[in-house]
């Protein structure tokens, strides 16, 4: 599984992503899972990379948090949780994503 973190330079809420996606990582049993954090520059890395906004969480190239219609931007993200907006995914939405992606779920379809 390849993860990316895709942030604009100083962005508020880059270490707020990273804990909450290491945390993800972690409690879904993914310790030796690492990812890297990738400053987006401009425009046109925000429209190669599929970047709408930042931070923005990649998971094997796919934004599972995308909402539809969104354009690529160099702009700050903000994404709903139970608690209102904040500045990452909860840690729940996270591991969820996490799941969907991972290969317990390949495991889950084949054994069914």
């Amino acid at each position: 599984m390849e993860i990316e973190v895709l942030v604009v330079a100083g962005c508020p809420h880059r270490q707020l992503a990273e804990e909450r996606l290491r945390q993800a990582l972690d409690a879904a049993g993914l310790t030796d899972t690492g990812f890297t954090t990738r400053v987006v520059g401009d425009q046109a890395a925000a429209e190669r990379s599929g970047f709408t906004g930042s931070p923005t969480i990649l998971i094997d190239g796919r934004d599972p948090f995308a909402r539809p219609g969104a354009a690529p931007t160099l702009a700050c993200r903000l994404y709903r949780t139970l608690d209102g907006l904040a500045g990452a995914p909860d840690l729940d939405r996270i591991r969820r994503a996490l799941d969907d992606a991972g290969p317990r779920r390949s495991r889950m379809r084949t054994t069914t």
